[in-house]
């Protein structure tokens, strides 16, 4: 089946293109947003060739692996006529209309605020990855060479880019919150401006060389203080702000006068209570992180490896991406090194040697073939068709895979390892860690491999529940 059939497959399977209200990918999955759950024939969309799983919830996610997923998301957007990560007009009223008709399985009011997290952050990884990236690299140039190729014009363009995408990051958050939430996108966009540190901002002017000092601290004005936190809960604001004005503004006046008094009340709101709750917020954040990676040490590092999976297998793992681009901006407390990554790409290596034990120990061919389909891609950091097809269904390997995953946590943490970017894992990670690290990161994720192999091998296989689950 080609990737055009594939699709045409899923938009029946979901209740034809009509009832499809916004389409997206990230690196493995379709996600595919419904005005009514009850018209989405699950078990057959997880037949469908070529489709390694589904995440249920208030989005529909078809694990695809990566590189099919994007051409046959090009062919899925092509089909209902929306764009990808985009919400057709109306959309949100016929949502309200069906609301009372959504299937809500296993679903919570945090669980849905946290998936409208990671959809805010999931169209900007690729330009993360790439400043990411541009910014490791140079830092690691300047410094080995003492910053012979500063004078040369191609070389700061290169470091312009990487310079651009967080400098301005702060926008591009607000402008999604703001449509995720359902306003308009530019307000958000203004909304997040506030948090970008720009020597041109009137707010930052100096009068008699002595800043404007602002009402409560008395002290000038700081717009990286609440991070892209304050730019997220901005952009979400203004579109909170937005959606009431509406409600009472006569539709003659709107066009002028809702925009107008979004901006002005969001923004008051936002510099005099958002920012500040945002630093708060990013304190903490960090602080949390600091007593799990340096006080628990270990035990810490332990935990959030074993702890990982779990989260991956409900989608939920896309919502720690604010985090991640707090630990590599390079303007943070941590230098742009983000610690917390390889520690949780751990996870991925557990599931790898839950899987050769799997393989090593079945006598069923149809397991046989499925755990040897997953385990190279497995290998390389998608963990998906693992996940879905092997582990999870047979239950006690999942458990057993995110216990023998601490190990490859205890080393990432031992060794200090971590990343310059985001975006892969497995061993990609060779890619994104710092410079010079990466034996080290390759000795932690073999650590993870031997760990979920051998509790996996000696505890989590059960010859009768697979033959329940994939027959004799």
């Amino acid at each position: 089946m080609d990737v055009r059939e594939v699709a045409k497959t899923l938009i029946d399977l979901v209740g034809s293109k009509s009832n499809v209200k916004a389409n997206a990918t990230c690196m493995t999955r379709l996600r595919i947003s419904v005005v009514d759950q009850t018209k989405v024939d699950i078990e057959s969309i997880k037949k469908v060739d070529g489709v390694l799983g589904v995440v249920e919830g208030e989005t529909v996610q078809v694990i695809l692996g990566p590189g099919k997923v994007s051409k046959v998301g090009e062919e899925f957007a092509k089909l209902t006529g929306l764009n990808l990560g985009s919400d057709e007009m109306g959309a949100e009223e016929l949502a309200k209309e069906n609301k009372a008709k959504l299937k809500a399985k296993q679903q919570t009011p945090v669980h849905e605020f946290l998936q409208k997290i990671a959809k805010i952050f999931i169209p900007l990884i690729p330009g993360i990855i790439a400043a990411g990236l541009i910014n490791g690299l140079t830092n690691v140039i300047n410094v080995s060479t003492g910053g012979a190729y500063n004078a040369f014009w191609w070389y700061q363009l290169i470091r312009t880019l990487g310079f651009a995408v967080f400098t301005f990051l702060p926008i591009y958050v607000g402008m999604n919150a703001s449509k995720e939430f359902g306003g308009t996108p530019v307000l958000g966009a203004i909304a997040g401006a506030l948090s970008v540190s720009h020597a041109g901002m009137p707010l930052l002017m100096k009068i008699a060389d002595a800043p404007i000092l602002m009402p409560i601290t008395n002290a000038a004005y700081n717009p990286a203080s609440g991070g892209l936190l304050a730019a997220l809960f901005a952009g979400m604001f203004f579109a909170i702000v937005e959606k009431q004005i509406k409600k009472f503004m006569p539709d003659l006046l709107t066009t002028f006068f809702t925009p107008l008094l979004t901006v002005l009340v969001g923004g008051f709101v936002a510099v005099l209570v958002i920012q500040p709750f945002g630093s708060i917020l990013t304190t903490g954040i960090f602080n949390a992180l600091d007593f799990a990676y340096n006080q628990l040490g270990i035990f810490g590092a332990y935990i959030l490896s074993a702890g990982f999976l779990p989260l991956v297998s409900i989608g939920l793992h896309q919502a720690l991406t604010p985090i991640h681009v707090l630990l590599n901006n390079p303007e943070g407390p941590t230098m742009g090194v983000n610690y917390l990554l390889p520690i949780l790409m751990m996870a991925g290596g557990g599931q790898v040697g839950a899987g050769f034990a799997i393989y090593l120990k079945t006598k069923n061919a149809k397991l046989k073939q499925l755990t040897r389909d997953s385990l190279p891609i497995g290998i390389l950091g998608i963990g998906e068709p693992m996940m879905y097809a092997v582990t999870l269904p047979l239950g006690r390997p999942f458990i057993t895979a995110c216990l023998g995953s601490g190990v490859g946590g205890i080393l990432a943490s031992l060794f200090h390892l971590g990343t310059v970017t985001q975006g892969v894992s497995g061993l990609f990670g060779l890619l994104i860690v710092v410079p010079g690290t990466q034996l080290y990161f390759l000795i932690a994720m073999l650590g993870a491999y031997v760990g979920g192999f051998v509790i996996t091998y000696f505890f989590g296989y059960d010859d009768a529940r697979v033959a329940e689950v994939y027959g004799e």
